[in-house]
């Protein structure tokens, strides 16, 4: 299933921050984009309308299963690009950049590569 690039960006977010902070609310994405509130709160409003997220009455975000599925898939896309261009020798912060851009459009031919040369070599 594609989604854009922002909702990817955001279920991202959300996945983080939950293992990081264990609760999430809009105002913490906001924080953790340096969006503004309302725009975080429009794009939960998709989220939700779409079947990726719930929030209950205390506004505390939950990935539901389709949004955990692709949180999960574009943050070990994440984590993988990062780790092999700093290993190609591309400072953490660039490599953490440029790994930000090019999770969203590479194929998944191309990630599968990726990811066995990394089995062998990284």
């Amino acid at each position: 299933m594609k989604i854009q690039e922002s909702a990817e960006n955001y279920l991202e977010t959300i996945l983080m921050l939950q293992q990081r902070k264990g609760s999430v609310r809009s105002i913490d994405i906001a924080n953790e984009l340096e969006f503004s509130k309302p725009s975080v709160s429009v794009a939960m409003k998709n989220l939700r309308l779409n079947g990726y997220i719930e929030m209950d009455s205390s506004g505390e975000i939950r990935l539901l299963e389709p949004g955990l599925e692709i949180a999960r898939q574009i943050l070990e896309k994440h984590n993988l690009i990062t780790k092999f261009l700093m290993a190609l020798g591309v400072s953490p912060e660039t490599a953490a950049e440029d790994a930000c851009r090019m999770e969203h459009v590479i194929s998944d031919e191309s990630f599968e590569a990726i990811r066995r040369h990394a089995e062998k070599y990284i």
